[in-house]
């Protein structure tokens, strides 16, 4: 009697603290989990989060030097470290394009620790032509995938 009176007990106190941790705040459990989303949202919508190119090029244009010296200027107050993606459009073949969007992630890298910001905050990677963002094909479509997109790691 004893012992099934402390087994419910148990199972009791199981499911409680199961639901317990069910309800919490997500934050405590995955830690901030809306800042972090807040701190996304402020890179792309005050900062940008991208820069495009010009076809076969990896040359920054004073466009992209003036949102990169913003991601740079954000970086300064900001704690987190950045992954720069690169992408090419869909022209070209697979190698080519793999190429192409690592020249233009270093380029970018470059030019940010040219601007003060610590190499090992940043990270580089190429995707090539294998994520597009807009699918035509046609200058519209290719100019939107000609670019660099730095997200927060």
């Amino acid at each position: 009697m004893v012992h099934k009176s402390i087994t419910k007990l148990v199972a009791m106190a199981f499911v409680s603290f199961t639901l317990a941790a069910c309800a919490t705040d997500s934050s405590s459990v995955y830690g901030n989990v809306s800042s972090k989303q807040g701190t996304v949202r402020e890179l792309v919508r005050n900062v940008g989060d991208r820069v495009f190119f010009e076809t076969d090029s990896s040359v920054l244009t004073a466009s992209a030097r003036d949102t990169l010296s913003k991601q740079a200027q954000w970086l300064r107050s900001n704690s987190n470290n950045l992954v720069i993606e690169g992408h090419a459009d869909e022209r070209g073949t697979r190698d080519y394009n793999l190429g192409l969007g690592a020249r233009r992630a270093s380029a970018v890298k470059d030019f940010m620790v040219s601007l003060g910001v610590d190499p090992s905050r940043l990270s580089t990677v190429s995707y090539g032509k294998e994520r597009p963002v807009s699918l035509c094909a046609n200058e519209s479509c290719w100019s939107k995938n000609r670019r660099t997109v730095s997200v927060i790691r």
